[in-house]
């Protein structure tokens, strides 16, 4: 490949590495962009943050686009990128059809980070039955969200659980799919022992209906049950985005402590004891607990919390459905060093067999170059790929039509 070709990142947020593990994510793919030589533009529709990640600082030109705006034709057409990588589905459905007609020959990537259908067919689930057990994946989301993925030439999926549903149970070729999950960097500093380190812990970002749904149920479900047998005990919540109902959860008399963001998340949680994340619903891994496991901080989590990362028998502390395993799987790690420490390990070992960059980016460089290399063959071999380009079915691209001209007027 020749150096310093173009390579455009339309994200639907800026990147905040420090707030989520999207952004985590994000600075992930763009250090292996650039080491594979690529000249970076990152776009976006949304508003700056004073949080985002200053990506001038790496030499990545920042632009701002708009929706639903031929402006964007324009500024894609004169870049000419090789490689555009859609953040996300909904990027995709906003911008594929652009890059299609202004850049027909760029090799286009979805980012998924997590399948949104199913994150949100799990939300439905909880919200209507208060379990996962009959959850309705055939929706509308999926519709759109596999559409997209079809459009595009390569998905990357953080997840190998979501790489298989669709490739079981939505027949999409793994030949289009990659699993690329979030990686785990080295702790380089000294680990807090059992002994110096003092309470429990919830970190995430409250944007995120899975955190909001977890912190509540801690609140009113996990945390009296917990302080009934540890009564000096406190749990420090941490997280971006606090709203005032997040912020009403503040309560020193029973040790539940609303702390806001933090600069190092791998700060606070190598202070904490133990790792509380009971997320009833979600998708993707989950960063907060790559984070524990690297801090060296046992957690308790649920099944979902635990998918894709390690199956229950092997979690790093506890990972069950069942709210009195997880109340007693929180009072034993916090009060048993023997137990503490072997989970510790186990949690060093799973990021050692499942989240090394080593693992997968010498795969995905060489799939990411036999795609490139030869697109058109690529493409013809996806028959779908093309029927879903079809402007019949192109929706979305008549649709942002009639709202610019609607704009105009």
């Amino acid at each position: 490949m020749k150096r310093n070709q173009s390579l455009l990142i339309i994200g639907k947020v800026w990147p905040e590495p420090k707030s989520s593990a999207a952004g985590t994510r994000m600075m992930q793919l763009i250090s292996f962009y650039q080491s594979l030589g690529y000249q970076i533009t990152f776009a976006s529709t949304a508003k700056k943050s004073a949080f985002q990640f200053d990506l001038e600082r790496l030499a990545i030109e920042i632009v701002s686009i708009e929706l639903n705006s031929s402006s964007f034709d324009g500024f894609v057409s004169k870049l000419s990128p090789q490689v555009v990588v859609f953040d996300r589905f909904m990027t995709e459905e906003q911008f594929g059809w652009r890059i299609m007609e202004q850049c027909p020959d760029a090799f286009r990537v979805l980012n998924t980070e997590d399948l949104h259908f199913l994150r949100r067919a799990r939300q439905s689930s909880i919200k209507n039955t208060g379990n996962l057990s009959d959850v309705e994946l055939r929706t509308n989301d999926a519709m759109r969200e596999i559409a997209s993925i079809y459009r595009s030439d390569l998905t990357l999926l953080v997840s190998d659980v979501e790489m298989e549903l669709l490739s079981v149970s939505f027949q999409v070729p793994k030949s289009i799919l990659f699993h690329l999950p979030v990686f785990a960097e080295e702790n380089i500093g000294p680990i807090p022992c059992f002994d110096s380190r003092d309470g429990f812990m919830f970190i995430g970002n409250f944007y995120h209906e899975p955190n909001w749904d977890a912190l509540r149920f801690l609140k009113e479900s996990i945390w009296p049950k917990i302080l009934a047998k540890l009564p000096h005990a406190v749990l420090n919540i941490y997280g971006a985005y606090q709203s005032q109902k997040v912020l009403g959860f503040h309560n020193p008399k029973q040790g539940f402590l609303i702390h806001g963001r933090v600069d190092d998340a791998m700060e606070v949680t190598c202070k904490s004891k133990v790792s509380l994340a009971p997320l009833r619903f979600g998708a993707g891994v989950k960063g907060k607990l790559l984070e524990a496991m690297v801090s060296g901080t046992p957690s308790v989590t649920t099944l979902v919390g635990a998918e894709a990362m390690a199956d229950a028998q092997n979690w790093c502390g506890v990972a069950t459905d069942s709210l009195d395993e997880f109340v007693d799987g929180a009072v034993n790690l916090y009060s048993d060093e023997v137990l503490w420490e072997a989970s510790q390990a186990r949690g060093f070992e799973i990021i050692q067999k499942r989240f090394k960059s080593e693992i997968y980016l010498e795969k995905f460089k060489d799939r990411f170059f036999e795609i490139q290399r030869d697109l058109k063959s690529h493409r013809e071999t996806y028959f779908i790929q093309q029927l879903l380009q079809h402007q019949s079915l192109m929706s979305n691209r008549f649709l942002s039509k009639w709202i610019e001209e609607k704009n105009k007027s």
